[in-house]
């Protein structure tokens, strides 16, 4: 076994582990931790396929900017965890489901690309390569739609993620903006006439 392939089942070992505490931990804050590491792992087998703008980017955009919302949004939404337990067992049946229907189709594509019992074939590229412009060519050229499709898909979660944090809560100060389009002067502002006073010398 080579020093590679060695470092690969360290690294999505550390993965898989890491995914799991996502969806098993307790608490929402260590759950968003696990996803860093998680995210972090992803960015180390990124480099060993020589995809080097990928693993940057998955490090400075999901850890260092999405992941931070992420948990501004876990602390601002104050979560009561025994609440959300309580119809755990009613939705298993349908969660189970699913996992199984996306295991299924994932086995399907993985069988269907590499189940011809040949390896992929990894061609060196030259000094000058650029998989940065390759990446921008195929992006925006064959996958233009889905690209703003997916473009669409994050705008609609952050309105959503503003929308819950801005909601009403006891004890806290909030803002109406069509009670405020709608105030007139006579509202906010009051004329009072008073007499002058001469100044005692």
């Amino acid at each position: 076994m080579t020093f590679e392939k060695i470092i690969f089942y360290l690294f999505a070992t550390i993965l898989v582990l890491a995914a799991l505490r996502v969806i098993t931990a307790r608490n929402p804050v260590h759950s968003a931790l696990f996803l860093v590491l998680t995210f972090f792992s992803s960015a180390a087998l990124w480099v060993l396929l020589e995809a080097e703008f990928l693993a940057i980017t998955l490090v400075l955009v999901y850890v260092g900017a999405v992941m931070v919302l992420f948990l501004f949004v876990v602390m601002m939404l104050n979560i009561n965890i025994d609440v959300m337990r309580e119809g755990f067992i009613k939705y298993l049946p349908i969660g189970i489901a699913v996992a199984v229907i996306s295991a299924i189709e994932m086995g399907i594509v993985i069988i269907g690309n590499f189940g011809g019992g040949k390896s992929p074939e990894f061609t060196r590229k030259s000094a000058d390569y650029s998989n940065t412009e390759a990446i921008g060519q195929v992006l925006y050229t064959e996958y233009l739609f889905a690209f703003e499709v997916a473009a669409v898909i994050l705008l609609v979660a952050i309105v959503a993620a503003i929308a819950l944090t801005m909601r009403t809560r006891p004890n806290t100060r909030f803002q109406n903006p069509s009670s405020q389009v709608i105030v007139k002067k006579k509202d906010r502002l009051r004329m009072v006439n008073m007499d002058s006073e001469d100044k005692q010398s």
